[in-house]
């Protein structure tokens, strides 16, 4: 394990001094199952880094899908096979168990089984695992030890959910193995082999607008940022050096290149909007932060009235020559 350490601080370092070169240090796979009744369940599974989705899963096959040219890190075909196996396994047998045992657990139709299983570097420089499970939304179980234990805040049923899987020693194992030794080798492999993609840099687009009128004398002030990468970003609607209190902030949403946007609202007195302006940080943009101020988007929102006006205009006074010329 000190050796992984020692590797990944050098992958880490290889970036130099930019500081969102990862900010994707968790690898984790994500299934959910939705038990509809006895009968009727649907699975789905995702591999993720950080926010990038690395990897999907075809429930049919049984195969995992690897969505990026990188996403097999150092993994080799019998570890693939073999995870393959594991995961096809699992989302067989989970649900005959949990079909079984529902009633005695008093899980009650229709209810959603979540199972999330990874490893992070944590603040100390190590490699850590992790592996839990929740059930509607609440975490019930974790893997811990090669043991799995009742969360703290969960209610009885967990002992009794943990003590039953608890005798799976196969299963344990092989969790066990996942967490301590593969999933530390391969989140490694694919810091460095995704390392390009993952520490490239891309300038956002800032425009502003302004959203439907929240009420009278009342405007909602829009600003726009997008096609940015890596996906942290800072903006605030600001007059002079103050943040504006009441500034939102909508969810960072991916855009189709793998870039990211981001909408940022005020809403002010129509008569309050002198000075104001959106400021946009980000790490591409080399300490030089986008400024966008509103005085200016209106001076360039008349240009463009002007521009539609003028011809506009001009071709009235045209036609209306014409006619009293004919």
């Amino acid at each position: 394990m000190l050796l992984l350490q020692i590797l990944l601080l050098a992958v880490l370092l290889a970036g130099g001094d930019n500081e969102d070169a990862f900010q994707e240090e968790i690898f984790k796979i994500i299934h959910s199952t939705s038990f509809y009744n006895h009968s009727w369940v649907r699975s789905g599974g995702s591999a993720w880094l950080g926010d990038l989705q690395t990897h999907g899963w075809d429930s049919n096959s049984g195969r995992i899908i690897f969505l990026r040219p990188w996403s097999k890190g150092n993994l080799s075909k019998e570890e693939i096979k073999e995870l393959e196996e594991f995961f096809h396994a699992f989302s067989i047998t989970m649900p005959q168990i949990t079909h079984r045992y529902a009633s005695q657990w008093k899980f009650k139709y229709p209810f959603e089984i979540q199972v999330i299983l990874g490893c992070e570097l944590d603040p100390g420089g190590a490699i850590v695992g992790f592996h839990r499970c929740a059930y509607q939304g609440l975490d019930i179980l974790h893997f811990q030890n090669n043991s799995w234990l009742p969360s703290p805040k969960s209610e009885t049923t967990a002992q009794d959910v943990s003590r039953l899987i608890n005798k799976y020693h196969t299963g344990k194992e092989t969790v066990q193995r996942i967490l301590s030794d593969i999933c530390p080798r391969f989140l490694l492999s694919i810091l460095d082999a995704g390392k390009a993609d993952l520490q490239r840099k891309v300038k956002p687009e800032a425009w502003l607008s302004t959203g439907p009128n929240p009420g009278p004398h009342r405007q909602m002030l829009v600003c726009h940022v997008s096609g940015f990468h890596p996906k942290p970003i800072w903006v605030k609607w600001m007059r002079g050096e103050q943040v504006q209190q009441g500034t939102q902030q909508s969810g960072i949403l991916p855009n189709a290149d793998g870039t990211w946007y981001l909408q940022v609202f005020l809403e002010v007195e129509a008569t309050e909007t002198s000075g104001l302006y959106c400021r946009v940080r980000h790490s591409s943009l080399g300490g030089q932060d986008i400024l966008l101020y509103l005085e200016r988007h209106h001076s360039s929102m008349g240009l463009i009235l002007l521009a539609v006006m003028v011809p506009l205009v001009l071709l009235t006074a045209l036609a209306f020559w014409l006619r009293k010329r004919w």
